[in-house]
């Protein structure tokens, strides 16, 4: 049903909700079998083997239950998930957060388009004798493949929702084929104990801390879609086990891929180089040949599916009367010229890196935000009429919550004075402790200017 108000939002009653627990689990397990985490992976082999794994247990787990968390509430409520932070920031105040998903899910575009555009490179290189980028002459090759990644991702939004579960269903069958006859080609180069005992020179090792933070900024990117997917799912199953079962399998098993491909090329060469760590190389590297490539360019379709609907969901969000599909148009063209940034920064790593610090500071004391309001404050409870109504019991002060501001700003202040504490830094990563202390933060003040018995069951 249509909410008739200004700040009106889009519900999806149970009767359309068409998404079965294979679809649920296909599109996060197709949101992490990409590029994109091949990439982390690859960056992850500067920490070793062994405590790449470590990170990647420990930070997905934590991320993909925040994740679950935020999926039963699109389950429950039947709304999207920068609708739903309403409820938390106030009606007003979600276009906050709402401008952070954007910029977030529209950046991840670019990521994965960066990476895709660079395996087209090495297959006009193939095919014409086009330099691959990285040589002299190759950014036309880039620049094509950016083009020719962006036709195909208006293609792939061309009609909303549905086109993306159809991306999806093709897309998860050929990643898995892909992801298998990697693993075996990588094993046949190195075994799993020259992996294991391999480490990356000293001046360019990361520590633990630096790898849950690295990691923790890619898992948390998903949980802020959570909503937009699982209110297309009738099963509460589909809502909370499929999101964290698809998106941790697919974050470890690529990731784990792109980190043993990465110190299985460091191994043969003599020679470790983190900004060689993207999918294109390393499969070209490996003698994978243009199939390899080709699939690539597919996973970075299944990405950024994902990313693209909720990109155009926060959209619609801060402008309601954008509906879906142009939002999406809009979206996908602004991560067009987004993705040509790192041809100025001279370095995709550099801009990689900076990308990452950035979300890791926002996006936990926005989620921590949340769902303590949601599973604390109000009991699993919104009214979605609410969330649509001006002057109704999420309109706080002006249509915003000051004290979920203030939080979120206390949040990314947090971020930034833990990264300085160097057993933080090094061991235990900010982003999580971050979490903690702006959810109990955000517990208290909510108590005391929003006493719980003012909040209406």
């Amino acid at each position: 049903m249509k909410q008739e108000s200004k700040y009106q939002i889009e519900v999806i009653p149970t009767k359309h909700r068409h998404m079965a627990n294979w679809d649920m689990f296909a599109t996060w397990i197709g949101a992490n079998a990409n590029n994109g985490t091949w990439y982390v992976g690859g960056v992850l082999a500067a920490c070793g083997l062994l405590t790449a794994l470590k990170v990647i247990i420990a930070s997905s787990t934590f991320s993909y239950l925040c994740l679950s968390l935020v999926g039963f509430m699109g389950y429950r409520t039947g709304a999207a998930t920068m609708s739903l932070i309403r409820g938390s920031f106030g009606i007003r105040g979600s276009y906050v957060p709402s401008f952070v998903n954007l910029t977030q899910y529209i950046g991840w575009t670019a990521v994965n388009t960066f990476i895709a555009a660079t395996s087209v490179s090495y297959l006009l290189h193939d095919i014409v004798g086009w330099p691959v980028y990285g040589k002299p002459g190759g950014a036309k090759g880039l620049v094509l493949g950016i083009i020719v990644m962006s036709v195909l991702h208006l293609l792939s939004v061309s009609v909303g929702q549905r086109s993306v579960q159809m991306i999806e269903r093709v897309g998860i069958v050929l990643v898995i084929l892909f992801v298998l006859w990697e693993t075996v080609v990588v094993f046949k180069t190195v075994t799993f104990s020259e992996l294991l005992h391999w480490h990356a020179p000293t001046h360019l090792q990361m520590t633990p801390g630096a790898g849950m933070d690295t990691l923790a900024a890619f898992n948390l990117s998903w949980v802020t879609a959570g909503a937009d997917f699982t209110r297309f799912t009738r099963k509460r199953s589909g809502a909370t086990g499929m999101p964290f079962l698809g998106a941790f399998t697919g974050v470890f098993w690529f990731a784990f891929i792109g980190l043993a491909a990465t110190i299985s090329i460091a191994i043969t060469s003599g020679t470790y180089d983190p900004n060689n760590s993207d999918p294109s190389t390393i499969a070209s590297r490996l003698g994978l040949g243009v199939l390899a490539l080709l699939v690539i360019v597919l996973t970075s379709m299944t990405a950024n599916a994902v990313n693209l609907l909720a990109a155009g969901s926060a959209l619609s969000n801060i402008f309601p009367k954008i509906r879906l599909r142009p939002a999406l148009w809009a979206v996908t063209i602004i991560a067009t010229l987004v993705t040509l940034i790192p041809l100025m920064v001279g370095s995709f790593l550099t801009a990689f890196t900076a990308f990452l610090d950035y979300i890791g500071m926002v996006l936990g004391p926005m989620i921590s935000v949340m769902l303590v309001d949601y599973y604390w404050r109000h009991h699993q409870h919104y009214d979605v009429n609410e969330l649509a109504n001006s002057h109704g019991q999420y309109w706080y002060a002006h249509g915003v919550n000051w004290i979920a501001l203030i939080c979120w700003i206390l949040g990314v202040g947090l971020f930034l004075l833990l990264k300085q504490l160097p057993v933080v830094a090094n061991v235990l990563g900010a982003t999580f402790i971050d979490m903690i202390l702006i959810a109990l933060i955000y517990m208290v003040l909510m108590r005391i200017f929003y006493p719980l018995k003012d909040i209406q069951a």
